[in-house]
């Protein structure tokens, strides 16, 4: 069974986002690295652009399958992980300490519309 952390937000197509302040981290769960098998690539926005809620900012991909990125909240990317450029696997290695983009959010209240951890464990169940 995947694991999930307390105090995170979840999506339906698997990322995660931390929440500090207004600004959101957002990553990729360990149901979604489990899923892929080994990232070999991530696809990241750039510093300043905007993203969307429910819209994809990117994709990450692994030696069988590629799978966009959905970002959960709305806002403007602040920072992108450029770790991950240079060791992709990073997300497999540890999904939740290795987050993707941090955001800062337009409208917070977005957040309302994501799963809680033990909401997502159960959803995760029915897959």
């Amino acid at each position: 069974m995947s694991k999930t952390i307390e105090g995170l937000y979840y999506s339906q197509s698997h990322e995660w986002v931390k929440a500090e302040g207004n600004i959101a981290l957002i990553g990729i769960t360990d149901y979604a690295q489990e899923a892929l098998g080994s990232i070999v690539y991530v696809d990241m926005p750039q510093e300043d652009d905007t993203v969307d809620a429910e819209q994809d900012f990117g994709a990450v991909e692994s030696v069988k399958a590629a799978s966009d990125l959905i970002s959960p909240v709305s806002g403007t990317v602040r920072e992108v992980n450029t770790a991950l450029e240079d060791s992709p696997a990073l997300l497999n290695t540890a999904p939740y300490e290795n987050w993707i983009i941090k955001v800062e959010m337009s409208d917070p209240s977005q957040l309302d519309n994501l799963m809680s951890a033990a909401d997502y464990a159960a959803y995760c169940e029915t897959l």
